[in-house]
């Protein structure tokens, strides 16, 4: 690997290679990086082939070096600005509605407790008129 690529660059070269994840592209004779998918282009890319084809001559913007692995990470859309329509869909992280505040009303319903509700069980049970005969 060719030791004149530094991080940040960016510098032309062709593509030589198309994968599913992604293309390779030749800086010089000897160096070679790749554009994950990606990084192809800003938005959604289905299929590589639809963007690039083998033989063309590319900007790309030089991502990551790793000497010791001899990879070179490249960027397509890192030479491009965003479209604008790309800036609108920036989510806004959404305004939440406060709990809306019920004040206790006086003979509300909903489930009491089982002590308030003992003592009504008690009278009742000793009704004459309830107790089935």
């Amino acid at each position: 690997m060719s030791g004149n690529f530094e991080t940040g660059s960016i510098v032309t070269g062709k593509v030589t290679g198309i994968q599913p994840y992604g293309a390779f592209v030749a800086l010089d004779e000897n160096t070679q990086g790749l554009v994950h998918i990606s990084e192809i282009t800003h938005g959604y890319v289905k299929d590589i082939n639809d963007h690039l084809k083998v033989g063309d001559e590319i900007k790309v913007k030089v991502l990551s070096v790793d000497e010791g692995a001899g990879k070179i990470g490249l960027s397509i859309r890192a030479t491009e600005e965003a479209p604008v329509e790309q800036l609108a869909k920036v989510k806004k992280p959404r305004k939440r509605q406060a709990a809306a505040i019920i004040p206790e009303a006086e003979g509300q319903q909903g489930f009491n407790t089982l002590k308030d509700k003992l003592q009504e069980w008690i009278d009742q049970s000793q009704r004459e008129d309830l107790i089935k005969k």
